[in-house]
């Protein structure tokens, strides 16, 4: 449906300016990054000037800040009477929505109260979200998502005011629409210039440990963007998410009167892939710069998307590449404190879906490119099980194709059915968890891992919180306070009983990694991402690491630093693009290898607004 322009809509007796009411005709889930205020601003009509302007600018949650707009303002844009008279302060507002949230009972009440302050003041989310990062970031993503996701359907028209979509729907059933779609979309948007830079894509069928959660999976691509705005600076108007209705399989949702989405089953393969070739070609045929990342497809269909695409298209599979590459920074790091030595290494996963075999091949490379190790030598030191057991080539089942590359061929017909079984025949010295089962490294996989290593090193890495392979305390207590170790979701600190000594639980979070690669990606502008791009990327987080969190013997930096990492990550990434001969950007290519560089992607980092100057003089 062709949206049209507030002025048309609302009469001008309810051009009203207060957070609540404000809403903007644009994508609710952009969140802003590189410079656009300044951007869109020279190309805009002054709204202090131009009435029509002014109407779009109160309507707008990117440029509304209600209550804080001073009153030479408001009179211009014909506001007297219609707010408030106190003038109220950044910090005001910031604490009232602290108060706020912090008065919510349940998590996704704070989930539910967050989208919507998105949705109706965008920079002050970012604010309270970039001034509270370890408080807000559970919330907006995992592992709150999870269960957002869940119960998507019953939330969703409660999450935004009318007109306002989370991102971009497209239905199988609207494939030969996609060109009015996305002309829809374009009508839409606030500046010519604000085109979407990034978008983040599902189909909603392997959601987190969830499974096949269908519409209710468009929870993911709007965190995921809302993240790439926080940690890294992207501009909020020009991030798009996107869900593919495909249906779903799950008979709860297609029996549940409040799903939302197609109660259909999901197509087979013949009709998924050029459903998504589809959608592919148009998207770039509306947007031939956008920085595409896949999300939460099905197993199968990740490794064959990504495999499609890498090469023709400027994309990026998070699951795969993303978790495979801060693991990887994780493990560098790791293999620091055992003390053996690296290339002696022994890596069990339990879990061989996308991200448990994207994973595997990422840490491969670190045996190849850091120790000079074939890849027949690297692959060697890897073992994968599955809820079938160790995953080998005589195992007497069929194979999914993802798998055959790490599926043993020299354990003469020894077969092991559990994981304590694969632990005692592998005998690793890491073990690592992508499997969302809750609780499957118990007490005795912990023990043996401790009986083998004097320094086990224990990734329980699926997320949400609820599936998690082990908590941290489990992990510290059944290896005698030994255990080297990294989680997918969040974990408090652990106090060693008896005494005053705490440790910090590493957290292999993919937004030590997207958001970096993220910027750098949309800065260099590569004709595509190369696996060097993503290795420069693992590597440089490990490096980013300050003295403090050396000496505190921390895996990853700390979540408060996100932003400094990120431009770590992002200047990897543009160097890299530009060694591969990958890069199109002229300043980057200009730059590169100087500190510069550094200050380039740093400037270019959006930042929400904290005063009443930078609100008028965006628009002047």
């Amino acid at each position: 449906m062709l949206r049209r322009p507030w002025t048309q809509l609302v009469p001008r007796s309810r051009l009203v300016a207060s957070t609540i009411s404000a809403r903007l005709i644009q994508r609710s889930a952009r969140v802003p990054s590189i410079s656009a205020t300044m951007t869109h601003s020279r190309h805009s009509p002054n709204p202090l000037e131009d009435e029509e302007a002014a109407r779009t600018w109160v309507h707008s949650n990117f440029d509304n800040q209600g209550t804080v707009i001073p009153n030479e303002v408001r009179n211009k844009l014909h506001l007297r009477g219609l707010v408030p008279a106190g003038i109220d302060s950044f910090e005001n507002q910031e604490e009232r929505a602290l108060e706020q949230l912090r008065l919510k009972k349940t998590d996704i009440e704070k989930y539910m109260f967050l989208s919507w302050l998105k949705n109706t003041n965008m920079q002050l989310f970012y604010r309270v979200l970039l001034d509270n990062l370890e408080e807000v970031t559970p919330l907006i993503y995992t592992p709150t998502v999870g269960s957002a996701c869940l119960e998507y359907s019953h939330i969703q028209p409660f999450l935004a005011p009318p007109g306002q979509p989370d991102g971009l729907f497209i239905s199988i059933k609207d494939l030969d629409n996609l060109d009015e779609i996305f002309a829809n979309y374009n009508a839409a948007l606030p500046d010519p210039e604000l085109t979407p830079q990034i978008t983040v894509i599902t189909d909603g069928s392997r959601i987190l440990g969830l499974g096949d959660l269908g519409v209710n999976g468009m929870g993911i691509p709007v965190g995921k963007l809302q993240l790439y705005v926080a940690a890294a600076g992207l501009d909020p108007r020009r991030t798009l998410p996107i869900c593919l209705d495909f249906g779903t399989n799950t008979d709860r949702f297609l029996k549940d009167k409040l799903y939302l989405g197609l109660r259909q089953g999901r197509p087979d393969d013949d009709h998924f892939f050029p459903a998504v070739d589809k959608v592919m070609k148009a998207l770039v045929r509306h947007f031939p710069h956008i920085f595409i990342q896949f999300e939460d497809f099905s197993s199968e269909h990740a490794f064959d998307l990504l495999a499609k695409y890498r090469d023709e298209y400027f994309c990026f599979n998070d699951d795969i590449q993303g978790t495979g590459a801060v693991i990887l920074s994780g493990f560098i790091n790791a293999v620091k404190h055992a003390p053996i030595k690296a290339t002696e290494h022994r890596i069990l996963f339990h879990g061989a879906g996308s991200a448990g075999v994207g994973v595997a091949k990422q840490l491969m490379e670190y045996f190849v490119i850091e120790h000079g190790l074939t890849e027949a030598e690297a692959k060697k030191k890897f073992w994968l099980s599955d809820s079938k057991g160790l995953i080998t080539t005589d195992r007497g089942d069929k194979l999914a194709n993802h798998k055959v590359f790490f599926a043993r061929q020299d354990n003469e017909g020894q077969q092991c059915k559990t994981l304590l079984d694969a632990i005692n025949y592998v005998k690793p010295t890491a073990l690592i968890g992508l499997c969302a089962q809750s609780g499957v490294f118990d007490q005795a996989a912990l023990r043996r891992m401790a009986e083998l290593n004097e320094r086990p090193i224990v990734f329980p890495l699926s997320n949400p919180l609820a599936n998690a392979e082990c908590t941290f305390e489990q992990a510290m207590v059944n290896t005698a306070n030994r255990a080297i170790f990294a989680s997918g979701t969040a974990f408090p600190a652990y106090t060693i009983p008896g005494t005053s000594e705490v440790r910090i639980p590493g957290q292999g979070n993919n937004m030590y990694i997207f958001p970096g690669l993220g910027l750098g990606a949309t800065l260099a502008k590569p004709s595509h991402i190369t696996d060097t791009m993503i290795y420069a990327a693992a590597r440089a987080l490990s490096e980013s690491l300050n003295k403090s969190e050396r000496e505190n013997n921390l895996l990853y930096p700390r979540l408060t630093r996100i932003r400094e990492v990120s431009v770590d990550v992002a200047l990897a990434v543009c160097n890299q693009a530009v060694q591969d001969k990958v890069a199109n950007d002229a300043t980057v290519l200009d730059l590169y290898g100087s500190d510069a560089l550094r200050e380039h992607i740093a400037k270019n980092m959006w930042e929400p607004t904290r005063s009443t100057e930078e609100i008028i003089n965006s628009k002047m």
